[in-house]
């Protein structure tokens, strides 16, 4: 029988993206998305709540990420999602499960200026498409964590 793994999100980068290469030369590039979820309550109370997801790039796709993303853009990320475990110096075993993008489109206007926005020859432009050309090719790379790790307690 066949499975789905896909994930689709929408929402805002919460750190700059952070490019690595792996001990073969392969790039990838790790950064954190927010999405938010509003809702009202049968007692008429406005909720909110918020998810942070982490995501990976690999190969070309992160080299784009690296050099056009920044905090606060707003972002179509579609990849799949992936769980990797490590051991701590303590011992102690550790997950973490990450988005491996496979597609993102930046959905938001970069301005120069007070004055409206006008690309320059070469630059990406608003809704820029961009998808993974190849998969990972550094399996063993996926087993690095990076320094979120440490800033949950991990």
């Amino acid at each position: 029988m066949r499975s789905i793994n896909k994930v689709i999100i929408i929402g805002n980068l919460t750190r700059d993206p952070e490019m690595r290469q792996t001990p073969n030369g392969q790039s990838v590039t790790t950064f954190g998305v927010a999405t938010n979820r509003q809702w009202v309550t049968k007692g008429n109370d406005k909720k909110a709540s918020t998810e942070f997801h982490e995501c990976v790039a690999w190969a070309h796709l992160a080299e784009i990420c690296a050099n056009y993303l920044q905090k606060g853009n707003l972002v179509y990320v579609e990849g799949y999602l992936k769980t990797r475990s490590w051991d701590s110096p303590e011992g102690i075993k550790k997950f973490k499960t990450e988005i491996v993008v496979q597609d993102l489109v930046i959905l938001e206007k970069r301005k120069s200026g007070e004055g409206e926005y006008v690309p320059s020859e070469g630059e990406i432009t608003e809704g820029t498409h961009y998808e993974a050309s190849e998969e990972p090719l550094d399996e063993d790379a996926q087993n690095i964590p990076n320094d979120i790790d440490k800033d949950l307690g991990l």
